[in-house]
């Protein structure tokens, strides 16, 4: 890959900026799932655009179908945005997927916007990534947060189409100027052979994390889709206890000191069945947390 497309940005968050900055003028519609991570619907507000998001269900594992973004598209449409691995619900798209959703949006000369943040934290399958599609009409952002636990030091990146490269810099240069610059140099030890065979053994704990947390909410009668493959999060349905995801996230705190997230945080499509568990402590934690949930429920 040609260096020239790389723009280095001050997180993924800063890279999402960049690339809604350059693509959207006011009125111009992106397209995402709901439910998804709730700053990518404000960021596209900032510029004017309208966020449309779509509701995905967990009999498709929470994944936008290119039948979905067809039906969507208009002529107001500028971009679809997805994430691979997902917050909430820690769902991969595999590359025939992409693949899929990467044609929808080339037909009407759409640009596809993959977030790889949680690029590296994958279980059970081969790492792949959006690149692979080809080098137009095709946004890829990632970060150095997630897998490589830097989180708080601001720094990411976008790959990006060459002939989008000097406006980004443009904008880039209005915004925030750069990222910071000991946060880039730390980063150079990210790559280092003895530090990736840390970060190895740490996604295999997350791995170990996410096994236990998923047989014992099901044990406990949450409904979850099949293991996620990726990220931190299991996105369960917990209607089998409450029909308010809110108020028994809130019950669970207050009653049983064990914090959860709602699904209306990710959205509004049946935010009201679901939840999100993330299993980012030890797992000693993670058992006492299952623990005082059983309590609860019981």
């Amino acid at each position: 890959m040609d260096a020239s497309r790389i723009v280095v940005t001050p997180g993924a968050s800063g890279a999402l900026q960049l690339i809604l900055g350059v693509l959207i003028n006011p009125g111009e519609k992106v397209l995402m799932a709901d439910p998804g991570y709730p700053c990518n619907r404000h960021m596209v507000r900032m510029f004017g655009g309208e966020a449309v998001s779509l509701g995905v269900k967990a009999s498709q594992d929470f994944a936008l179908a290119n039948d979905q973004v067809i039906r969507h598209w208009d002529r107001s449409t500028r971009a679809l945005m997805v994430a691979t691995p997902a917050n909430p619900t820690g769902r991969l798209l595999s590359l025939q997927q992409l693949r899929f959703l990467y044609d929808a949006v080339r037909a009407p000369d759409g640009m596809l916007i993959v977030d790889e943040i949680y690029q590296g934290l994958v279980y059970d399958r081969p790492v792949e990534t959006a690149l692979k599609l080809g080098q137009d009409n095709l946004f890829v952002v990632n970060s150095f947060s997630k897998f490589f636990g830097m989180t708080g030091w601001r720094l990411g990146w976008i790959v990006a189409p060459e002939e989008y490269v000097p406006a980004l810099d443009r904008l880039a240069q209005n915004i925030f100027l750069a990222a910071p610059t000991v946060a880039q140099h730390a980063a150079l030890a990210a790559f280092q052979p003895a530090t990736l065979s840390v970060l190895e053994e740490r996604r295999e704990v997350f791995q170990e994390r996410r096994d236990y947390l998923y047989d014992a909410l099901v044990n406990l009668g949450f409904r979850i889709q099949g293991k996620p493959e990726g990220a931190f999060y299991l996105y369960a349905d917990v209607s089998a206890f409450s029909g308010d995801s809110f108020d028994f996230a809130r019950q669970l705190l207050d009653r049983a000191a064990v914090a959860i997230t709602p699904g209306r945080d990710f959205g509004s499509y049946r935010a009201e069945k679901f939840v999100r568990f993330a299993y980012t402590t030890d797992l000693s934690r993670l058992k006492l947390g299952v623990e005082r949930i059983a309590a609860f429920l019981g």
